[in-house]
């Protein structure tokens, strides 16, 4: 399968990530841990399929010390010992929020609860423009059919810890 369109390649879209790169930005560099914000990430892109997305946070959370472990569990994290109770809290988030038509309630209060239990208001502002901003980009991967495999770490720059 063969993508469909560069996104960047022209000038509209080039304006249109240079914006949606900085609110991703804005978000990687809050307090909310970065290994965190990678497993969130790396399981809302298996859950939307965008291949394009897993391969770079399984490989940026690798470059960031994330385990190998940790990463082949992210996907049954539910039924696994190797993740802390606040992640397990982001992680219910993540998922809630990326399968919302699946879901006739969304995010449920249990999880919100356990997010706010372990979660400041600006980390749990971070973690719900997370959960929306890898939606976004999980849908611009897969509808472009940007393909997994290729990225390399820190290929757009050095991400911020």
């Amino acid at each position: 399968m063969e993508p469909r369109l560069n996104l960047m390649s022209t000038e509209l879209g080039a304006r249109l990530g240079k914006r949606f790169g900085g609110l991703s930005t804005a978000i990687m560099q809050s307090a909310l841990p970065r290994s965190t914000q990678e497993l969130m990430m790396l399981r809302a892109s298996q859950i939307n399929g965008c291949g394009f997305c897993t391969d770079l946070h399984t490989k940026e959370a690798t470059a960031a010390g994330e385990t190998a472990v940790r990463l082949h569990l992210v996907a049954a994290w539910r039924h696994s010992t190797v993740f802390t109770e606040p992640e397990r809290a982001a992680l219910a988030l993540a998922e809630e929020g990326t399968r919302l038509a699946d879901a006739h309630e969304g995010v449920s209060d249990e999880t919100w609860e356990q997010v706010r239990k372990h979660y400041d208001d600006d980390q749990t502002t971070a973690l719900v423009y997370l959960v929306a901003m890898i939606n976004a980009a999980n849908r611009l991967g897969v509808i472009a059919r940007n393909q997994g495999g290729s990225y390399e770490p820190g290929m757009f720059g050095e991400l911020p810890n």
